[in-house]
């Protein structure tokens, strides 16, 4: 595939199925390419907050061996692992992204800010990039596919690169106005995303303070800061930066998706269930990515919760009617828990289909 998106196209299908208000602003021609490339200053930044947390987990071997690795700095970076990570798939990607449900004021906000946490951009920035990934999803456009450069295996091992880091210090800007004008209308997700700097700071001098509390000694704080804030960011960032690259490579495919991604099953826990990337594709809008009984989804659990305490609601659970006929006829697994069963539409489809109730 060729390396330069087209920044005439106007198609904005995806944002409007999203959110079908914003038609009048979408429907005016704007490219997919922000006027404003990134600035080199911005550049130094993205490899800052890329390369400082991985030279800290480069160096944890030694570092381990000279300091030890406590309780306390596993739990506490289990706790942030938990909260950012969930903040990025639930709250970022599920909900803000795909509006898989909805949800009440109060916990949009805690979900833009836990999604701060995980270093990833400000929540607009990441919404506008995902969105334009899926409209060109391994074609010309898209701005992480690891087929960028061609399929043979010199090609792939350049696109894999691109697509799992590379891609971040990309001049190119994705326009903000034209894929995201939903959040960009909304007073308080503008003021998360002009407060992503306080973010950074909480993700990375919280567990310091906590660990130092917690120990009452200067060496927990400095430990927790280590391996609690920069390498837990460093192994956040390269379990999302996978899905990307490894789940549009190799893995299985259940669903019959029109592009390349695919079923990473042994992401799946690392990645609060991120890593059935292959019905993602075929089902955007979904809240359960995996569907399949035996697909662990923490993701989908913590938004069946938020159902469950009134938080979220119109949740897009699986949906058998919806889903007849698009799995492969290499799938074996029938359709999981959380997902709506229609008994017509699954009689007229095959009285013994694998995925009836």
């Amino acid at each position: 595939m060729t390396t330069t998106p087209d920044v005439r196209a106007v198609s904005a299908d995806i944002a409007l199925s999203l959110d079908p208000q914003a038609a009048p602003i979408l429907r005016n021609a704007r490219p997919d390419i922000d006027e404003q490339p990134m600035s080199r200053a911005q550049r130094i930044l993205v490899g800052v907050f890329v390369f400082v947390p991985m030279l800290a987990l480069l160096a944890a071997i030694p570092f381990f061996w000279g300091w030890g690795l406590s309780w306390h700095d596993i739990i506490i970076g289990a706790v942030f692992y938990w909260v950012s990570g969930l903040g990025i798939t639930v709250g970022y990607h599920r909900h803000f992204t795909h509006s898989s449900f909805k949800a009440k004021g109060w916990l949009r906000v805690v979900m833009a800010i836990a999604g701060s946490m995980a270093l990833e951009g400000p929540v607009i920035t990441w919404v506008s990039d995902h969105r334009r990934h899926h409209k060109y999803s391994d074609k010309e456009g898209d701005p992480h596919s690891p087929w960028r450069y061609g399929n043979d295996a010199k090609a792939l091992a350049k696109g894999l690169l691109w697509a799992h880091m590379l891609w971040l210090f990309d001049p190119n800007q994705t326009s903000q106005e034209k894929f995201a004008p939903d959040l960009l209308a909304d007073s308080k997700l503008r003021k998360v995303d002009d407060w992503f700097p306080a973010y950074v700071a909480v993700t990375l001098l919280g567990p310091a303070l906590i660990g130092g509390l917690w120990g009452m000694s200067w060496h927990g704080a400095i430990t927790a800061f280590f391996w609690a804030g920069l390498v837990r960011v460093t192994l956040l960032h390269h379990v999302t930066w996978s899905i990307n690259s490894i789940c549009h490579t190799w893995g299985d495919k259940d669903w019959a998706a029109r592009d390349r991604s695919t079923n990473v099953g042994w992401l799946a826990i690392a990645s609060f269930g991120e890593s059935w990337h292959n019905l993602h594709h075929v089902d955007p809008t979904c809240a359960r990515h995996g569907a399949l009984k035996g697909q662990i989804d923490q993701s989908a659990r913590v938004i069946w919760a938020f159902e469950k305490l009134g938080w979220a609601y119109d949740v897009r659970w699986p949906n058998e009617a919806r889903l007849n006929g698009k799995l492969s006829p290499e799938a074996t697994r029938r359709l999981g828990s959380m997902t709506v069963r229609n008994e017509k539409a699954a009689k007229a489809a095959n009285p013994a289909d694998r995925t009836a109730a």
